[in-house]
């Protein structure tokens, strides 16, 4: 990598190390500590009592109206006797575009930029005004805040944001809701958190949106200016994350491109012995095979199959049977989640996000979707009776299960250390009305259930036999597998789902051998092979790539440091990412394939290395948790940001562009502009937010 990449280059290494250490310090945070609007003031003016709740959107206030008893509709609120919930939609709030600091700013002029404020400016957005209005009035009006909005580090945002513009001054609790059905709601009522507990959350997500703007807004007016120059009218918009992202395509599209195929030959023998048939395969020495011991030398392996066919047997040299025992697969996480509905489903992602989103808001029966984690706490197995038996009676065919499931059961999922801000995707007791899911939503609904019931079943245990053969001097080896106890497998659909395009056949059983015996050759089958260059991404394989970049880093201490972080993005704007790049057109489907577009593989070559390196994101993330730690403040994060992109720009303005094809057709939309949608649930009608800018 560049040696010029400034802090992220001279510094990243340190500052992780940093990070690995920060868990040992003390992050307990005072209240001298605090901005004014998140401590306790001492100095209100006397006023009636009005407990306030400030929910994200109106369809998780009306839940939590209900359970609070405030049932009388107000002006963008719900009335009771001492408290009222109000909501926002999405964010009420918006970073201002670059002429609100300056009016010459309107034009994209090179001479302009780098632009950075000196002192950033919010927005209100005209669309969502009135509610802001509502909000802002019954903040002067609060004797008490409860912040409700989602569970994350950006609903803490979309909150903290209004508090501070509003000048909101009075004492702050925060709402920590896994799941919107009744009982979930009243036990994360019953346990609200300090304000200050979860202050951090909104400094790492303001951190996040000012690194959107200042790279997304200057290097895509850059290269868009750039373009230009070379005859390019259209947009070229350069994301923190989005880039990166575009990178992993483009970077599988050239090796799918660049693949040279390599014959080679395998052989398959059908062996017969009491009646059954089964097959086994020559084993090729290891002189004339590649790293994936595939046979490379046509010669010998028609010599080979010559050889066996003119044999009438082949007779058991080697014989080693193993029980084998495998752990229930965890809860999901959002991502797992996306990966899973891809393969098995053929769903998109953001696809997935909103199926999920929509069995979380609106018909309440999992825990909150956009989690990272898949483990669960230890206080929730105490829940595990309740939710069990919830099920069976919500869904007769579970019936089946009743002799297998151990309610008492503790797998590995369930461990308080490994547990993040929100645990593994879970059903909730909520599953009366199980009915009104049809279709997609059932169907990532049944997904959920089962990977939650696998807890509760036995191991999945089998005997695994591996046969070596003596074939006329040829080596033959046969593997079977024959399972002892289904266990947590009888409760997973997408583990009997039937095999497709490469994936691995079904094993075989193999009939009872012994040492010395011999099993006669019925057939024999000399395979003419070629070798397959890389698949191309689909959505779902896209969401892996980014959450394992560090797989993808060539850089040994790099890559060590990102080992098991967050990657590229979060668990809630992966899915955005990717449907970002597909409606500006820099990436489209074939299929369940996605594929970059001319103007996507001129991109990433023109752009600095750095913008589009997978491992400078992830390293980005990395520094953002060291905010939300309190190990490094929002002023140094996003002062080395803006030199760090000062630097790209001042290195890249003179750059001679050569982007091919025409733009790309999607949608168009000023590239620093950090937007908040709020699009229709398709079950209810409900308005959900989505956690990113355009030019991430």
């Amino acid at each position: 990598m560049d040696a010029q990449l400034d802090w992220i280059t001279a510094e990243r290494l340190n500052l992780l190390q940093r990070f690995y250490l920060y868990i040992h310090t003390d992050k307990s945070c005072s209240r001298r500590e605090l901005p004014p609007f998140c401590a306790l003031s001492t100095n209100q003016p006397a006023m009636v009592a009005m407990r306030l709740y400030l929910c994200e959107k109106p369809s998780q206030a009306k839940d939590i109206a209900a359970v609070l008893g405030a049932r009388r509709r107000g002006d963008g609120c719900w009335l009771g006797t001492d408290v009222t919930v109000t909501w926002c939609i999405g964010h009420l709030l918006e970073t201002a575009p670059p002429d609100a600091y300056d009016a010459r700013y309107k034009r994209w002029v090179l001479a302009d930029l780098p632009i950075i404020p000196d002192k950033w400016k919010m927005t209100v957005k005209p669309r969502t005004a009135s509610q802001y209005k509502a909000v802002k009035r019954l903040l002067g009006e609060a004797s008490e805040l409860i912040i409700a909005t989602d569970a994350d580090r950006e609903g803490e945002m979309i909150a903290r944001e209004l508090v501070e513009h509003c000048r909101y001054r009075g004492p702050i609790r925060r709402l920590w809701l896994s799941a919107l059905d009744e009982a979930s709601i009243r036990k994360a009522l019953a346990a609200l958190k300090p304000g200050a507990e979860t202050f951090s959350l909104y400094h790492s997500a303001l951190g996040r949106s000012r690194a959107d703007w200042l790279i997304g807004m200057n290097m895509s007016r850059l290269f868009t200016l750039l373009g230009r120059q070379s005859g390019y009218q259209g947009v070229l918009p350069v994301g923190r994350v989005q880039t990166p992202t575009l990178r992993l395509v483009v970077d599988r599209d050239r090796s799918i491109a660049d693949f040279v195929p390599v014959p080679f030959w395998a052989i398959d023998v059908d062996l017969l012995h009491n009646g059954t048939t089964f097959t086994a395969q020559w084993r090729a020495p290891s002189d004339v095979c590649d790293d994936q011991d595939r046979c490379l030398n046509q010669a010998l392996a028609q010599q080979a199959a010559a050889a066996i066919s003119s044999a009438d047997s082949a007779r058991v040299i080697k014989l080693k049977t193993e029980r084998m025992r495998e752990v229930a697969p965890l809860p999901f996480d959002l991502g797992t989640l996306q990966e899973v509905c891809s393969k098995k489903l053929g769903l998109g992602a953001q696809e997935t996000l909103d199926i999920a989103q929509a069995l979380y808001e609106t018909y309440k029966v999992i825990t909150y979707p956009r989690s990272d984690c898949g483990f669960l706490p230890l206080s929730q197995h105490g829940e595990a009776p309740s939710i069990l038996t919830a099920l069976r009676q919500a869904d007769p065919s579970l019936e089946v299960l009743q002799g297998f499931l151990e309610p008492q059961r503790r797998s590995r999922a369930w461990n308080d250390a490994k547990v993040s801000a929100h645990h593994g995707i879970i059903p909730t007791i909520a599953a009366k009305n199980l009915e009104r899911l049809t279709g997609k939503h059932r169907a990532v609904y049944t997904l959920i259930r089962a990977r939650y019931l696998a807890q509760f079943l036995p191991n999945h245990e089998y005997d695994r036999t591996q046969a070596d053969f003596d074939c006329n001097g040829q080596a033959l080896r046969a593997v079977g597998k024959q399972i002892i106890e289904a266990g947590w497998k009888r409760a997973l659909p997408e583990a009997l789902a039937p095999a497709r395009g490469r994936e691995a056949p079904a094993p075989q059983t193999l009939p009872t051998l012994s040492q010395s015996v011999e099993c006669a050759v019925a057939k024999v089958n000399l395979k003419d092979l070629w070798t397959q260059p890389p698949k191309p991404y689909t959505e779902g394989d896209l969401i892996k790539a980014m959450k394992n970049v560090a797989k993808l880093v060539e850089d040994p201490l790099l890559k060590q440091k990102l080992k098991d972080t967050t990657g590229i993005g979060t668990e809630a704007t992966r899915a955005s990412i990717i449907q970002g790049l597909l409606d500006r057109g820099y990436l489209v489907k074939n299929g369940k394939a996605l594929a970059a577009t001319p103007a996507a593989f001129s991109l990433i070559d023109a752009v600095p290395r750095a913008i589009a390196d997978p491992g400078t994101t992830a390293i980005w993330e990395q520094a953002l948790d060291m905010v939300q730690s309190g190990e490094m403040s929002l002023e140094e994060f996003v002062t080395k940001q803006a030199a760090w992109m000062s630097k790209q720009v001042s290195r890249c303005s003179a750059l001679s562009l050569t982007i091919s094809g025409p733009p790309p057709a999607g949608k168009a939309a000023a590239p620093w502009k950090k937007k908040r949608k709020s699009t229709a649930s398709k079950a209810a009608g409900t308005r959900k937010r989505t956690a990113r800018p355009t030019t991430r």
